[in-house]
This record gives C-alpha cells, sequence and structure tokens, in this order.
C-alpha cells in the first residue's frame, strides 16, 4: 500500500543584527484617497503624486498597518458580500525617510507583509516595483533609487477594484512594512530552507539549505556557519561552517547537514522551537547574522494510519479562518489574531486552514509558538475567475511569482503541514484542461518544497473520481460527508479530509419558534436560529460532518467552516436582493418585505453567520458541540436555548443539550425530564416537548453511568447594571497592544439578561483609546470605531489600545440609562 510521508523540520526567518536590520517601517506615513470614495461620490486622481517634489501637506498622517475600509461607513448600496463597506478605490500612502552615509555600501530592500491591492512602489520618483496580488508578502530591492544622508521619498499606490472578492478583502497598507539593510554579501530575503530526512528520539538529521547572495564588485573570500541553539536555555548543540564560493554577482545555495542529539520534538501539544543562526564572516569580520526559529518535527500522511506527527496519529480538528478581525478590520493586530487562537484551543481546536489566501506572518509565528497545524493557502481562484476584478485576471502572468513567495516565506514554519494550491477552483468541472493547470500548480510547490503534500478544496462530487484528485497529494472535500465511503472504497491508498465543513450558520442568542428540521427553515428577520440546524443548500449542521467522518476513518479531519463570523457573504442573506421563500409563514415573509422596503429593497446583513464565535470572538452555541466531540476528556455540558421566554408560557419549547458525557438529564424547576443516552452517531440530545415554564433548567451529564458535568441555565430579572470583564489586565507600551473588553448587560443577581439591547456609553482615561466596539449583530450598521454600541443579546465589546511609551492606568467606563455603571482598570507597562 502507497503512503505519502512528508518528514520536515522548519524554520522561521526573523529580524536580525551583525551587518543585517530589519527596521519596522510603519511609523509617520500621509495617506490619499482618491477614485471611488467612502461616500459614494469618486475624486479624480492627481497626477505626479510619486514625485518627490510633490506637496502632501494636508494629507492624513497615521501608522501602519492601516485599513482604509473598516472606517465605513456602511451603505445599502454596496454589495452584502464584501459587508457594505467602501473598500474599492485607490490609495496614495507617501513617506520620508532618511538613510546614513555609512548605508551607501549596502544593499537595501524594502518589504511589504501585504498591502489591497495591486500595489506599485516609487522611490525618489523611479518606478521600484508592482505586485498586484493583495494577501502576498512581497519586498523591493531598492538600493540604486537612494540617496544618502538626505532625504527619500517613498510613494505607494493601491489600486482596489469593485467586485475583486466574494467577502471583506479591506484596504490599504493593511499588514507591516520593514526596511531591510544587508551586507553586499547576505543570506537572501526568505533564502533559508531547513528539513529533516531523519527524525528520532535520540536524533534528528538537519539539513540546511542557503541562498547566499553576493553583489560585490569582487569576490566573496567568505565563510557561512550553522549553530542550532536548544529551546529555552539557547545552548548551541551543534554547528558547522563552510567556504562561500560565489563570485561576484551570484548567488550560491549552499547545504549542510547537522545532528541534534535527544532532540525535543515540535508537535501540537510540546511545540517546542529551536534557533537556527546562521552567520556570514568575510576577512574576519560578521558581515550577516541571520536568526530562525524552527521545530524539529515529522509528518506523515497515510491512508490506512491517518496523519501521524512524529509518528504518533494526530486527528486534525480545525477551523477555516478569513484574514479579517470583527471590529478592527484587515489591519493586522498580533494580539487579536492570539486571541482568536486562544479561544479555538478552548474549544479543542489544533488547525487552521487559511482561506483562502497567504496569512499573515504573525498568524504563523503564533501557531508555532502555540502548536496549531496549518493548511496554507493560495489561491480562491485559478484562471478562471468568480468575480470580474478577482485575481483570475492576474494569474497566467502571476501564479508562479505568487507561489514562489508564498513558499519561500513559509515553508519553514513547524505548524504548517501542507499547502493548498486552490478553493473551489472552476477548473474542477474543465477536464485535461483543468487538470493541467492543478499538475502545473503542484509541480511548482513541489519544486519549491518537496517536503509538504499539496491538496486543492474541491466541491465537485466528481473531483475525486474522474482524475482531478490525481493532480495533488491530498484531495480535500468540501460539504461531501456522504461520499465519504465511495472514495475511500475507490481510492484507498489515498488520504482525504474535509476541508470545508458544515457551513452552519446561526446568529448568537437567537432563538426561533417552532423549531424545524429542515435547514432552510430557521431564518427570520435577518437572523439565523441558534438551534444549530440550519445551513445553506450545499451544508449541513455539524451532526452529519461527524457521522461522515465516523463511518469512514480514513478521513484524517476537517476544516469547519468557519471558526469566527467574518466580515462579508452573509449567507444565506448574501444576494442584494434576499429570497424570502424560505421562510416561516406569509405573516413573516411580510414583515421581512416591509423591512426591506424600508431600507432600500435589501438585506441589511453585512457579516457572515457562518462563524462558530461571532464577530466579536463571543460564543455561540455551536462552541460547545464542537468542544464535547474534540475534547472528550473534559467534563462539560452546555444547555440551549436561554430560558427567557415569557410570551411562551406553557408552549413547547425545545431543548439541546451537547455534552462530552453520554448521557444526561434534564430537571425543570426541579422535576425531572427524563434521562437520556446518545446513541450511534448521535452527538446532541433532545428534548422536543418541554412546555416553557419560568424557572431552572438544569442538565446532569454522566460518562460511564457516573456523574459528569452539570449545568445550570435561569429566568433572570429586568437588566439592572453593566459588568466589564477585560480579556488582558495588562498591556504592553508599544501602541499596538490590545485589551479586549466584555460588556454583558446582567440583573441585579448579576446573571446575563440574554435579550437585553441597552445603548452602552464609553469613557476612557490613561494612556490609551477605544480602538473598535462591537456587538456580534451581523445586520448592525452602526461605525466599529465610536465610544458607544448597543448590546445585542445582552453583550458587546470594546477593544482597547496603547499608546506607544506611555505608562500608566487606562480607566473605561461603561454607562447606559437606567442601569448602573462599571469600569475597567487595565495595567500600561
Amino acid at each position: 500500500m502507497r503512503k505519502i510521508q512528508f518528514a520536515v523540520l522548519l524554520c522561521l526567518s526573523v529580524s536580525l543584527f551583525g551587518g543585517r536590520e530589519r527596521i519596522s517601517f510603519d511609523q509617520g506615513w500621509n495617506f490619499f484617497r482618491c477614485g471611488n470614495m467612502p461616500d459614494g461620490t469618486t475624486k479624480a486622481e492627481p497626477e505626479g503624486l510619486e514625485n518627490p517634489s510633490f506637496s502632501d501637506d494636508g494629507w492624513r498622517e497615521l501608522n501602519l498597518p492601516h485599513d482604509w475600509a473598516i472606517e465605513g461607513p456602511f451603505r445599502m448600496d454596496l454589495p452584502n458580500r464584501t459587508g457594505k463597506l467602501p473598500y474599492a478605490g485607490i490609495g496614495w500612502y507617501r513617506k520620508d525617510f532618511k538613510l546614513s552615509k555609512e548605508d551607501k555600501h549596502k544593499e537595501i530592500y524594502l518589504m511589504f507583509d501585504g498591502a489591497m491591492s495591486d500595489t506599485e512602489v516609487w522611490v525618489n520618483g523611479e518606478y521600484a516595483g508592482r505586485w498586484p496580488y493583495g494577501y502576498n508578502s512581497f519586498y523591493f530591492n531598492i538600493t540604486e533609487h537612494l540617496n544618502y544622508g538626505e532625504e527619500n521619498v517613498v510613494a505607494v499606490r493601491l489600486d482596489n477594484k469593485p467586485d475583486s472578492s466574494r467577502w471583506y478583502p479591506g484596504g490599504g497598507i493593511y499588514r507591516h512594512t520593514y526596511l531591510i539593510k544587508t551586507e553586499p554579501v547576505h543570506v537572501d530575503i526568505w533564502g533559508t530552507f531547513v528539513s529533516t530526512p531523519l527524525v528520532q528520539t535520540n536524533k534528528a538529521i538537519v539539513e540546511i539549505k542557503t541562498d547566499v547572495n553576493n553583489v560585490a564588485g569582487k569576490d566573496s573570500g567568505a565563510e557561512i556557519t550553522h549553530q542550532i541553539a536548544a529551546p529555552d536555555s539557547g545552548e548551541i548543540v551543534c554547528s558547522e561552517s563552510r567556504k562561500i564560493k560565489a563570485q561576484a554577482g551570484e548567488t550560491e545555495k549552499t547545504e549542510m547537514s547537522l545532528t541534534v542529539t535527544d532532540p525535543h520534538l515540535w508537535s501540537v501539544e510540546s511545540p517546542d522551537l529551536y534557533t537556527l543562526i546562521t552567520e556570514i564572516r568575510q576577512n574576519g569580520e560578521t558581515v550577516d547574522k541571520y536568526e530562525t526559529k524552527f521545530g524539529i518535527r515529522s509528518v506523515k500522511f497515510t491512508a490506512d494510519e491517518g496523519l501521524l506527527i512524529n509518528n504518533e496519529p494526530v486527528e486534525i480538528k480545525g477551523v477555516c479562518l478569513h484574514h479579517d478581525l470583527g471590529p478592527l478590520g484587515a489591519a493586522i493586530h498580533k494580539r487579536a489574531i492570539e486571541r482568536k487562537l486562544e479561544i479555538l484551543q478552548e474549544m479543542g481546536c489544533n488547525a487552521i486552514r487559511t482561506a483562502h489566501n497567504p496569512p499573515s506572518p504573525e498568524l504563523l509565528e503564533l501557531c508555532d509558538e502555540m502548536g496549531f497545524l496549518v493548511m496554507d493557502e493560495a489561491f480562491d481562484c485559478w484562471e478562471d475567475g468568480k468575480t470580474e476584478n478577482d485575481y483570475g485576471r492576474f494569474f497566467e502572468e502571476w501564479h508562479k511569482k505568487d507561489v514562489t513567495n508564498l513558499v519561500r516565506r513559509d515553508r519553514n514554519h513547524p505548524s504548517v503541514i501542507f499547502w493548498s494550491s486552490g478553493n473551489e477552483v472552476k477548473e474542477q468541472w474543465q477536464g485535461e484542461e483543468g487538470r493541467e493547470v492543478s499538475r502545473k500548480l503542484t509541480g511548482i510547490f513541489h519544486e519549491l518544497d518537496p517536503t509538504r503534500p499539496v491538496t486543492v478544496g474541491c466541491n465537485n462530487v466528481k473531483s475525486g473520481f474522474n482524475g482531478f484528485q490525481n493532480t495533488f497529494d491530498i484531495i480535500g472535500f468540501n460539504y461531501k460527508p456522504h461520499i465519504y465511503g465511495k472514495f475511500a472504497k475507490e481510492n484507498p491508498n489515498m488520504p482525504f479530509l474535509s476541508s470545508e465543513s458544515a457551513s452552519c450558520v446561526s446568529s448568537r442568542g437567537e432563538y426561533f419558534f417552532p423549531v424545524k428540521q429542515k435547514k432552510d427553515q430557521g431564518f427570520f428577520q435577518f437572523h439565523v436560529s441558534s438551534y444549530d440546524l440550519y445551513a445553506p443548500s450545499w451544508a449541513s449542521r455539524p451532526d452529519l460532518e461527524f457521522e461522515g467522518q465516523d463511518r469512514v476513518p480514513q478521513c484524517i479531519g476537517e476544516f469547519v467552516w468557519t471558526g469566527f463570523d467574518y466580515i462579508g457573504e452573509p449567507t444565506p442573506y448574501n444576494k442584494d436582493k434576499t429570497n424570502l421563500l424560505n421562510f416561516q409563514s406569509e405573516e413573516e415573509k411580510i414583515a421581512m418585505q416591509q423591512k426591506m422596503d424600508e431600507i432600500g429593497g435589501k438585506a441589511p446583513s453585512r457579516s457572515s453567520y457562518f462563524g462558530i464565535m461571532d464577530l466579536c470572538g463571543f460564543k455561540k452555541d455551536r462552541f460547545y458541540i464542537y468542544q464535547a466531540r474534540w475534547r472528550p476528556e473534559k467534563p462539560m455540558v452546555h444547555i440551549l436555548p436561554h430560558w427567557n421566554w415569557p410570551e411562551r408560557k406553557g408552549e413547547i419549547t425545545p431543548v439541546h443539550v451537547y455534552t462530552s458525557g453520554d448521557e444526561a438529564e434534564l430537571f425543570l424547576n426541579g422535576t425531572s425530564l427524563g434521562r437520556k443516552k446518545k446513541g450511534e452517531y448521535e452527538y446532541r440530545l433532545v428534548w422536543d416537548e418541554v412546555k416553557y415554564q419560568a424557572g431552572e433548567l438544569r442538565a446532569v451529564a454522566y460518562k460511564d453511568g457516573k456523574k459528569w458535568a452539570s449545568e445550570v441555565v435561569t429566568t433572570t430579572n429586568e437588566p439592572a447594571k453593566i459588568e466589564l470583564e477585560a480579556g488582558s489586565k495588562t498591556i504592553k507600551a508599544d501602541g499596538s497592544d490590545l485589551s479586549f473588553v466584555k460588556v454583558k448587560i446582567t440583573d441585579n443577581l448579576g446573571k446575563l439578561v440574554p435579550r437585553s439591547d441597552n445603548m452602552v456609553y464609553f469613557e476612557i482615561e490613561g494612556p490609551g483609546e477605544i480602538a473598535a466596539v462591537g456587538n456580534g449583530d451581523q445586520t448592525s450598521h452602526e461605525p466599529f470605531q465610536a465610544s458607544r454600541r448597543k448590546a445585542f443579546n445582552g453583550l458587546c465589546l470594546a477593544i482597547i489600545r496603547s499608546y506607544k511609551g506611555e505608562t500608566g492606568e487606562i480607566k473605561l467606563t461603561a454607562k447606559s440609562r437606567n442601569l448602573s455603571s462599571d469600569s475597567a482598570v487595565i495595567t500600561v507597562e
């Protein structure tokens, strides 16, 4: 039986010293916008904005990262699928900077982690280069354009076309930028590649390939040394040196093999990271020193044993993530990504799919450190695009350059275990012509990185049987649990996974009655019932995906669509003219249509309903059905819905229970409503005939006949006060660290009032600011950048950001009419 095996040791290049400087280039930019404007008007683009002599006085001053679209406003004339936010338009950024005369002999690179989109760069009025793909990282060697000892001007033009995306792309230089200075002889950008042909408990063979540039006007006469430092202690465990033979103007590809004895292996449970120190010496002096974090681990994908990390089986318990950070928009914030990953780990998630594009470097750094596995995805489309102005128009000219940058940047992360060349590409349906495109892409990935497999997320049932599955290494099925058995039987040697699963939709805290089982009937007033039964036509509730995997163990796991709600793509209200056929009654259809007529004939929805968490990171009920499955060792039980239904007295109000136990008993006001046991392929316990009466619901779960966990849900009193919970009580004074403050509307006993929607006003004192607010309501058009927010089903959020270089205490106070206020104190140090 054939096995696909990939054994790798991986690394991540970071900033340095000893002849190399990697300097943040984020501060002190001026910004100007033209073309399509936020208010719906258009502004002509002036000429000559790239010229150093152009005066940008009056332009907006800002620091990067910057998303120009998240500032809004939401507009009903803009598409639902891209969040009703004004991302389309042209943006210019300009920055003045100086270089010392001592830098004149150096090579200078300007790096962008990502800019949305179609970036063009000028330095001192001279054209430095272009990069169209808004999600990829890129850089230009700007040495020949620079002045030394006097001012330099860099000008950046971005052109975000309308109809360029199926979700919210953001706009602007939304990731970090860097100026990199090197000596003429230096390690190339992303120039190291580390792998391990042998990984054992007592030793690992570390192979290091390094591209060394010699742009000097003479032969280098240099030496390269690799040292490996142990996790935590920093002790050097092995080293090796070699002469560099590169002639002037050449790049030399060096290869070395080192042995690490008794290695600390990187895994989901123990994400230990070594440090590779690469040093280049010339005439006895260090001219480049390049540090690399990496992890030693082996990876094998097999059809019979599944995924093996260090020869131990690992089930992929993953989610798909879009790149936006909710109320913060597309602008990168490392703490916001870390918070997402912390919530996912609590749920039991161990893997991320970067849907559907290259991620930020920060996401991969955190996945390395926290122990997540990553499917690193390149494209949402290939040559045949999905929207008028998407990547399809660039594919032919740019796909190899984009894959090259993606792989060279990310191939050394221990978290990245496979590549995805595409998602639901139209070439699936195009016979041999489409298969040839897929083979070509797989070949590019394998040439750049022969250690990892390549997959494609396929939504065409035939893709697993018509030969398309043989154009890459592992097939990913999107929403196809019903064909797992057939595929496993006909492809016994090929591992597969669910690259997109479930696509269940819900609104946090919304429940509609009567509860119907058909997946297209839980929609009302532009929300979706949180009974976790409802999904678009192609998708299903989580239970059906669980059953598909349990019936066919050859499936190595899943990536749920999605971990968090994201801006745009608000299915089932995604289309501009919403289909009302599936709503529950004629009266409700009429009410919906009237509401739509009042707001311009479209659904107000501007963010997705797919998330296990809402746009603010608050848990929906679905969090607990995944936690019950993915953390079976954790005693837990969760009851839904909430128990505030005064208008439903005596009416049937079904109760669902999620638990990691195997049975549970439900009590209403102390009276048992029966004890139920999970059957085979049953993942929730349901009491369909509960008649509502105010008071207390209590569920007691059992496992192997013993009490396992319990939970109580009670009817609350009226809203009485505000309670604040600061996610981080101490943050750094770096101007970018964040504290996420959860705002709860509670009764006089401190219990969350689930249907409350009070307006909350914020006041802030001290060395910080309110970066954004939100509440998770997919239909709200309140601005994210504000000092007030309406609660949605009892909750809202304030995100606090420190001021750079200022320490002390931030005091956030929340007030609301007729409610007691509350304050949270955050220390900045």
